[in-house]
C-alpha cells in the first residue's frame, strides 16, 4: 500500500465518522458524557484539514500524524485511545506489507490501545470490536465478512454491563445500550473495508 491509497483510507474513515457524529452523540448521551460524536467529528475534521500535509511522507508518517492530530483535537478518553491506535499503526508499519505483517501491525496497535485504556475485551468498550476483528484478520477473512463481523461485535456490547469508562458509573443501567466507542470502531472498520473494495 502506498501513501496515496493510505490517504484515501484515512479520508474515508474521517468522512464516515463525521457523517455519523449525531448518532455517536446520541449513543453517548445514553451512557456517557454525550460528547463522543462531537469530539470525534472535531478530531477527524482536523485530520481532513491537515491531510495534504500529513500525506507528504510515507504511510508510517501519515498514520502517526493522524494519531497525533486525534490526541490533540479529540476530547475525553477517545482522543488518547484512537490517537494511540493510529500512532502505533504508524510506528509498527512494515517495510514490506503482507497479510501476516498487516495482522501483526494491527495487533500491536490494538494491544497499545488496551494498555493505554487499561481495558480488555468484555468491558463494553471499543476493544470489543477492535480485538475480535484483529483476531479475524489472522484468518485472512474477506473484507465483506470482516465488515459484517465488526457490526456483530458492536451489537454484542448491548447486553454487556460497562466496567470501564464513564458508562461504568451506571453499572447495570448501562445494560441494553450500544457502546458508542464500539460503534465508532465499527464505523472505521466499515470505511476501510468499503474503501479497499473501491481501490
Amino acid at each position: 500500500m502506498d501513501t496515496s491509497k493510505a490517504r484515501q483510507l484515512v479520508e474515508a474513515i474521517a468522512r464516515t465518522v463525521i457523517a455519523h457524529a449525531e448518532e455517536l452523540t446520541q449513543l453517548d448521551q445514553a451512557i456517557g458524557d454525550g460528547d463522543h460524536g462531537v469530539n470525534m467529528k472535531r478530531g477527524f475534521e482536523a485530520v481532513l484539514a491537515d491531510l495534504d500535509k500529513l500525506a507528504e511522507g510515507n504511510v508510517a508518517t501519515l498514520l502517526t500524524g493522524v494519531g497525533r492530530t486525534l490526541v490533540m483535537k479529540v476530547g475525553g478518553a477517545s482522543g488518547p485511545l484512537y490517537g494511540t491506535l493510529f500512532m502505533q499503526l504508524g510506528k509498527s508499519w512494515p517495510a514490506e506489507l503482507s497479510a501476516r505483517s498487516f495482522h501483526a501491525t494491527c495487533r500491536a496497535a490494538v494491544e497499545a490501545v488496551a494498555v493505554r485504556g487499561k481495558s480488555q475485551r468484555g468491558q463494553k468498550t471499543m476493544l470489543d470490536v477492535l480485538l475480535p476483528v484483529c483476531d479475524e484478520l489472522a484468518k485472512e477473512t474477506h473484507r465483506a465478512a470482516l465488515r459484517a463481523y465488526a457490526a456483530t461485535c458492536a451489537q454484542a456490547t448491548v447486553p454487556l454491563e460497562a466496567t470501564r469508562g464513564r458508562a461504568s458509573f451506571l453499572k447495570e443501567r448501562s445494560i441494553g445500550h450500544l457502546d458508542p466507542g464500539a460503534r465508532s470502531a465499527q464505523l472505521m472498520i466499515e470505511a476501510v473495508c468499503d474503501s479497499l473494495g473501491a481501490l
